[in-house]
């Protein structure tokens, strides 16, 4: 059972071709204009693409060739906009409501105050949107969009107009209605943390292009290509040369060379994009000395520190290697421990399992 999605458009410029897993939450992930919402509006029926077939456990909605395209009232999916999209003059009870027309009108107020109790929101049945706080609000969407029974559950960036505090609060309930009803959800999002708590399976984004997805926790740790490693983030980017084979493979990076089992996957004396997490670089701990030092290690010497609430990032520069910035994330107090600060050399150990040599884009 899955959701297949091979789409083509001009403007917005779509071309996809994917197939994803039934069943779990995935995230599409991208920058603003890169074709998240338009790939949630084509899957829900709202833009028509000029190519291309969309599919759900073989249930066909779209085949541009066989001029197929099912309304949006055909295809069982429940949709929650950016802004939740209430109408401000009807109250919670009614909002949920005007999504069960086909049913008559006692059992379509019995079903809506189910979903409402369901969303956590029982008792606001008679409260118009804007006596609703944000969180509210969107909670009443959720039990809107829920309230037809939908095997596919469309969320375009939910939780953006909420507070942190409720934010975290409506990351739980969403893992906790995704059990119960185990319907697939898209959820699209420009947050790599929010994708990262939530979703099982990660889909990142560029140009209407699929640059790279499988599990979230793959995709997270391993990017496949430069566009991969960027699109997330990732600090540590650097270029090294193939040396040696197999099992034996390592990067020469500048005057270090680093056992790289990954490497394998690429010519000797290829030069190669690579990264690694900061939390995959470990310290040489004069307070907790490692028989892990051995591996990969590298003299450095700290350039600056950055402190972000318990963790401590801190910007290496490599022996040798002058214009490189390597990242290192250690616990406050770790930092502490071992004083570190700006201009002091200190020692670390790179992960050789952890490095991941990048294809070209």
């Amino acid at each position: 059972m899955n959701l297949s999605l091979a789409i083509g458009h001009d403007a917005p410029p779509l071309d996809l071709d994917v197939v994803l897993p039934a069943g779990e939450i995935v995230a599409v992930v991208g920058p603003s204009g890169s074709g998240k919402t338009s790939l949630l509006r084509a899957v829900a029926g709202l833009m028509r693409p000029r190519r291309g077939r969309i599919a759900l456990d073989g249930d066909v909605w779209l085949d541009a060739a066989r001029g197929v395209s099912k309304p949006t009232r055909e295809r069982p999916i429940g949709y929650v906009s950016q802004h939740y999209g209430l109408f401000p003059h009807l109250s919670a009870l009614a909002n949920v409501a005007c999504s069960l027309t086909h049913l008559p009108p006692r059992e379509r107020h019995a079903r809506a105050r189910a979903c409402l109790e369901l969303a956590h929101v029982a008792g606001l049945d008679d409260r118009l949107p804007r006596e609703l706080s944000g969180g509210q609000q969107q909670r009443v969407a959720m039990a809107r969009a829920l309230a037809r029974e939908p095997r596919l559950l469309l969320l375009d960036e939910p939780f953006s107009s909420v507070d942190r505090s409720t934010r975290k609060r409506l990351y739980v309930e969403l893992k906790r209605l995704h059990a119960e009803l185990a319907a697939t959800v898209l959820l699209v999002t420009h947050d790599l943390d929010e994708a990262a708590l939530l979703a099982t399976h990660l889909c990142l984004i560029q140009r209407g292009r699929i640059v790279q997805h499988g599990a979230a926790g793959d995709v997270l740790t391993r990017p496949s290509t430069v566009a991969a490693a960027r699109l997330l983030d990732l600090p540590n980017l650097f270029t090294g040369t193939v040396e040696g084979g197999g099992a034996g493979s390592r990067l020469r990076w500048g005057p270090h060379v680093l056992e790289a089992p990954a490497a394998a996957a690429f010519a000797p004396g290829a030069d190669v994009a690579w990264t690694i997490l900061p939390t995959r670089v470990l310290l040489h701990r004069v307070d907790r000395p490692s028989r892990g030092e051995s591996e990969n290690p590298v003299g450095a010497t700290i350039a600056d520190l950055v402190t972000l609430g318990d963790d401590v990032i801190a910007r290496l520069v490599p022996d040798g290697l002058p214009d490189d910035r390597l990242h290192l994330k250690v616990s406050l107090h770790v930092a502490r421990r071992n004083g570190l600060a700006p201009g002091r050399a200190v020692a670390v150990s790179l992960l050789a399992d952890a490095i991941v040599p990048l294809a070209s884009d």
